[in-house]
């Protein structure tokens, strides 16, 4: 995009904090209009201050919304539409591994409502932006979904839980069904797997946890959310309308496909 390109709009779940306030950051430095949503109020105000001064109100909408909630979730988009219009780019990056004291449960110590909440935001929930924002891209013929998935969704977890791999795997699988339908309308949609990136949620880099995985990365350092957001915007440009459906890794070298 240039000075004299209407702004495309883009939705950023999960982008008030980590990897998804940085994805919103280069988007909007890239001449994005950005709608991001969390659930936490006080970090959605945040962010709409913070990405506001730095790149002027009215390039940016920040809401509060929990994936919980299928109507939540659709008037948030609606509110775009009639804000700007049907977004161009979809970042579904909204998700949690929950674990107790930094350590994952053992399997067949999962609760089923813990099972449940976890799929329903990491996966039910970009299933449920994809439905809302899929059909537009592709009635204008551009569209770019970027999908975050994870490490734990490539390689056998160290730390996650179950409910969190089987979250994350999952989301290629649904790149591929929705490439099958959508690519020949114009829209690309691709599974980008950070390794271990330090966030909030990370913890301390000190933690025996991240000392440990940053041991196993060759690049000798832990990863940086502008590390992944980086990619996502080249993912959501012109140039990158060849790729679709891929799974592009994030992790400093500690994971590589063989």
């Amino acid at each position: 995009m240039n000075a004299e390109t209407t702004p495309r709009i883009a939705v950023v779940t999960g982008g008030t904090s980590g990897i998804g306030l940085a994805c919103a950051e280069h988007l909007l430095a890239t001449g994005h209009r950005v709608a991001v949503f969390g659930t936490q109020a006080a970090r959605v105000d945040m962010a709409r201050e913070d990405l506001s001064r730095r790149f002027g109100v009215d390039n940016v909408l920040s809401e509060t919304v929990d994936l919980h909630d299928p109507d939540a979730l659709t008037a948030f988009f609606e509110k775009v539409r009639t804000t700007w219009s049907s977004p161009s780019v979809l970042v579904c990056n909204a998700g949690f591994s929950p674990k107790r004291s930094g350590h994952r449960l053992a399997f067949d110590a999962i609760p089923l409502k813990e099972w449940n909440d976890v799929l329903a935001v990491n996966l039910t929930g970009a299933m449920l932006c994809c439905q809302l924002a899929a059909p537009g891209m592709a009635a204008n013929r551009f569209g770019r979904i970027i999908l975050i998935g994870s490490i734990a969704g490539r390689a056998l977890p160290r730390i996650a839980g179950a409910s969190y791999v089987v979250s994350k795997a999952a989301l290629a699988g649904l790149a591929r069904s929705l490439v099958s339908e959508y690519a020949s309308h114009g829209v690309t949609i691709n599974t980008v797997a950070p390794g271990n990136v330090l966030t909030e949620m990370m913890g301390s880099p000190d933690s025996p946890v991240n000392q440990a995985a940053l041991s196993r990365i060759p690049s000798g350092r832990m990863g940086r959310p502008d590390d992944v957001a980086a990619v996502v915007a080249f993912l959501a440009s012109d140039e990158a309308e060849f790729i679709n459906g891929a799974i592009i890794d994030v992790t400093g070298g500690e994971y590589v496909p063989t």
